[in-house]
C-alpha cells in the first residue's frame, strides 16, 4: 500500500494535463488529472517496475516501456505524453529529479571526455544501424535533422528541402566557394550545395561508415563526384581553408569539454572573409543534463547545449555571432512526421530487427517531439564569421537569397532526377 500511495502521489502532484489512469501491479486502479485533454492508461507488469519508476522516472519510464514491463493499455504515445508533458513548459521540479541530475552533471566531467575513438563509437552505436531502418521514416534524402516548415501544410520532403535553402541563405553560398560540411549525413546537403547554390568544392566528413559510403554513392550518381568529395574524418583532424562552414545536427556529439576545440577549430578553418552556420539541438532553460534514457539507448555522449555553454567558447575562440535564429517547434512537427512513417512500416522494421528495438524507437520519437513541444528544446541557427563586415547589415538578403535558390532547385530537377538515397 505504501507503493501505491508513492506512485498516486507521484502522478497526480506533477499537473497532468489530461486524464492518466495508473493501474498497479496488484490490480488496484486510480485515475490522475484535471480531464482537460487527452486520456490515457498504463499498467505494471510488476511491483519491482514500480519502484524503479519511482526512484529514477527519466531513466526508467522509456526503459520499463522498451522492456514491456510498463504498457501503454489506452491511448497513444503522443498522447501519454501530453497528458504527463502538456503543462510542463519548465525545467523538471521534482526534487529526486534535480538530484539526480546533479549526480549525472558530475559523471559528465568524470566520464564525459568525447576522444576520438568515443565519438566515433558513439556515432556506430547509432549512425550505422542497417541502412534500409532509415529509408522506413526518413524523407528520399535522408535527412535526419530538423525540417524547416515555412509555410503550413509542408510535407516532410518539402520542409527538409526549404531547411536546406534557409541554410544556404544564411551561408550566402555561391560559385566559386570552397564548403566544409561538418558531419555530413548522407550526404543531401553537400549535394545541394554543389548542384543548387553551385558552390565550386564541398568536403563532407562524417564518423559513420554507412552514411559515408551512402554518400559517395550519391555524389557519383549525381556526377558530383569532382565537386562533392566526402570522407571519414573527425573534425580535429582537419586541415585546409574554407570558405563557407556548415553542421547540422552534429554539434549535439561533440559535448561541453570540446566545445572550445571544435569552435577553434572551426575559426581556423575559416576564411578570414568567410561564414560559418551551426544548425543544432539546444535548450533555452538552464544547462540541465540530457535525458538519461536517450543518452543510453539513443544518443550515448550526446548534450543539448544553452546559449549560455556555446557563446564563451564561441568569443573565446575568436569568432563572431552574426546572427541567431531559434527554431520552435520545427523539430516537433518533423519528429511527428518520423514517427507516422515508422509506424506505418512497422512490420518491416521489426522484421529487420526485432519488437523490443521497436518499442524503444517509438518511445524515441514519441518523448522527443514531447520534448520540443512541452519542454525547453529547440533548435538553434547561429550565423558566424571572423568579420563584422561579412554578411548584409540587414536579414533582408536571406529571402531574397531563397527566391533565388528556389528557382535553382527547380533548374537543377529539371535537368536531373530527384536526389535519393541509395542503398
Amino acid at each position: 500500500m505504501v507503493l501505491d500511495h508513492l506512485l498516486e502521489t507521484a502522478f497526480s502532484v506533477s499537473g497532468l494535463s489530461g486524464t492518466l489512469t495508473v493501474v498497479t501491479a496488484g490490480g488496484r486502479r486510480f485515475r490522475a488529472g484535471d480531464g482537460d485533454g487527452p486520456e490515457a492508461a498504463i499498467r505494471f507488469a510488476d511491483a519491482a517496475a514500480e519502484r524503479e519508476l519511482i526512484l529514477d522516472p527519466e531513466l526508467k519510464f522509456g526503459e520499463l516501456f522498451t522492456d514491456g514491463r510498463l504498457i501503454l493499455e489506452s491511448g497513444s504515445l503522443p498522447e501519454l505524453m501530453t497528458v504527463l508533458l502538456g503543462r510542463n513548459h519548465d525545467e523538471p521540479s521534482l526534487r529526486q529529479v534535480r538530484a539526480l541530475a546533479a549526480l549525472r552533471r558530475l559523471g559528465r566531467r568524470i566520464a564525459g571526455r568525447n576522444t576520438l575513438f568515443r565519438a566515433r563509437r558513439n556515432v556506430e552505436r547509432h549512425y550505422d544501424l542497417d541502412d534500409r531502418l532509415y529509408a522506413l521514416f526518413l524523407d528520399a534524402d535522408r535527412l535526419y535533422s530538423c525540417a524547416y516548415y515555412a509555410t503550413p501544410g509542408m510535407s516532410l520532403e518539402e520542409a527538409q528541402t526549404a531547411k536546406m535553402r534557409h541554410i544556404a541563405a544564411k551561408l550566402l553560398a555561391g560559385p566559386g566557394q570552397r564548403v566544409l560540411d561538418i558531419g555530413c549525413g548522407w550526404g543531401a546537403l553537400g549535394l545541394y550545395l554543389a548542384g543548387v547554390a553551385e558552390c565550386a568544392s564541398v568536403r563532407g566528413i562524417t564518423l559513420s561508415a554507412e552514411q559515408h559510403r551512402v554518400a559517395q554513392g550519391r555524389a557519383a550518381e549525381r556526377g558530383l563526384s569532382g565537386r562533392v568529395r566526402f570522407a571519414l574524418e573527425d573534425y580535429r583532424t582537419l586541415h585546409g581553408t574554407f570558405d563557407r562552414i556548415v553542421s547540422v545536427g552534429m554539434f549535439e556529439h561533440v559535448g561541453p569539454a570540446h566545445y572550445g576545440t571544435f569552435f577553434r577549430v572551426a575559426r581556423d578553418r575559416l576564411a578570414e572573409d568567410g561564414v560559418m552556420l551551426l544548425h543544432t539541438i539546444g535548450r533555452t532553460g538552464v544547462p540541465w543534463p540530457t535525458n538519461p534514457w536517450i543518452t543510453r539507448y539513443i544518443f550515448p555522449g550526446g548534450h543539448l547545449p544553452t546559449l549560455s555553454e556555446m557563446m564563451p567558447a564561441i568569443e573565446r575562440a575568436g569568432l563572431m555571432l552574426a546572427d541567431v535564429e531559434v527554431l520552435r517547434l520545427h523539430y516537433a512537427e518533423t519528429l511527428s512526421d518520423w514517427r507516422t512513417r515508422f509506424l506505418a512500416h512497422r512490420d518491416e522494421a521489426a522484421a529487420l530487427y526485432d519488437e523490443r528495438f521497436c518499442r524503444m524507437w517509438e518511445w524515441y520519437l514519441a518523448s522527443a517531439e514531447a520534448a520540443f513541444r512541452y519542454e525547453d528544446a529547440v533548435v538553434f541557427q547561429l550565423q558566424l564569421t571572423r568579420r563584422n563586415d561579412v554578411v548584409p547589415l540587414t536579414r533582408d538578403y536571406i529571402a531574397d537569397s531563397e527566391a533565388r535558390l528556389r528557382q535553382a532547385e527547380e533548374a537543377w530537377e529539371r535537368g536531373t532526377e530527384p536526389m535519393r538515397a541509395i542503398g
